[in-house]
């Protein structure tokens, strides 16, 4: 059996402690790297999806131009020929 004096009491409750960070530290490691995983993805999807609405603005500007530009390349080199 073991006596339980100060310094057999203090080996056992650092030993537990010792014991308990070795078990707990990987798992708060890996919650903490998950959380900042985690939050760097949230930021890439947001930035993700501006340019995505930013794409479709610049896929409408694109268009309008392209429909004005016939638009005076149709009245350039066919004029109309009613205008007599």
């Amino acid at each position: 059996m073991i006596r339980l004096n100060a310094i057999n009491t203090l080996i056992i409750v650092f030993s537990i402690l010792f014991i308990t960070i070795i078990l707990y530290f990987p798992k708060i490691y890996f919650r903490n790297n998950i959380y900042y995983i985690s939050k760097d993805i949230n930021k890439l999807y947001a930035h993700y999806i501006s340019l995505q609405e930013e794409n479709k603005f610049l896929s409408q500007q694109l268009e309008d131009m392209k429909f004005k530009n016939q638009i005076i390349d149709s009245l350039l080199f066919n004029p109309l020929k009613d205008a007599k």
